[in-house]
């Protein structure tokens, strides 16, 4: 896989507190029309979608009640993905299962097309995420924290089966699956590189509950 593979004009999916990662799989389940329609599209131009979060307006600057906004402010950066598997219901809706390829960052949005949001996206500066699955990584602190994570929310983690992860898998894995606010996620998401994301995740789960998430980036730059 290359840059070049992958278009720089994308359909978009905003989905808040969701974050999908280079490498990793994100199954989805799509039942609103405009969504539907973008699947159908995008079956027949490579597969590709971009998922990202729109931004969770703050207590004191939420829509009033009743006028929710159908076109959100979205964060400046997501990730693109390709369908691995794509699963047509009898209803119309689909199944399907993305595989995360690359991160990518808004240059402008464009006109809507059968109800659905598209970006021209700018992969470039994001050259690296094609090869975190080759990203060398000490995982101790980050298994440590999640171990006090687990005691402190009484929970439990297959420890063997992760420490045998290889280490993109096991950060990205994590900061996928974790509970963590959206604003947590997005700071997740745009981290450098594999080992910033693995000392951000491994600061959040020692982070006390009602701390600071670090980088949050709640206030993204407007989009154009």
């Amino acid at each position: 896989m290359s840059l070049a593979a992958i278009p720089r004009v994308i359909p978009v999916f905003p989905l808040t507190g969701t974050a999908l990662l280079p490498g990793m799989l994100l199954p989805l389940h799509v039942f609103e029309p405009r969504y539907r329609a973008m699947v159908a599209d995008a079956m027949g131009q490579g597969g590709h979608i971009g998922m990202i979060q729109p931004v969770v307006p703050r207590e004191d600057n939420r829509p009033a009640p009743g006028a929710e906004l159908d076109v959100p402010e979205l964060y400046p950066v997501g990730c693109v993905g390709r369908m691995d598997r794509c699963e047509s219901l009898p209803d119309g809706r689909y199944a399907i299962v993305l595989r995360g390829l690359s991160r990518f960052r808004i240059v402008r949005e464009l006109p809507l097309l059968h109800g659905y949001r598209r970006v021209e996206a700018d992969h470039e500066r994001y050259r690296g995420d094609l090869m975190e699955a080759e990203a060398a990584l000490d995982p101790g602190d980050l298994l440590r924290a999640l171990d006090g994570f687990a005691r402190t929310n009484r929970v439990q983690f297959d420890r063997g089966s992760l420490a045998g992860l290889p280490p993109a898998t096991l950060v990205n894995g994590l900061a996928m699956s974790l509970p963590f606010a959206p604003a947590e996620k997005q700071a997740l998401l745009e981290a450098d590189d594999l080992a910033e994301r693995a000392r951000m995740l491994t600061a959040l789960l020692k982070m006390p509950p009602g701390g600071s998430p670090p980088g949050d980036p709640q206030s993204p730059p407007p989009v154009n």
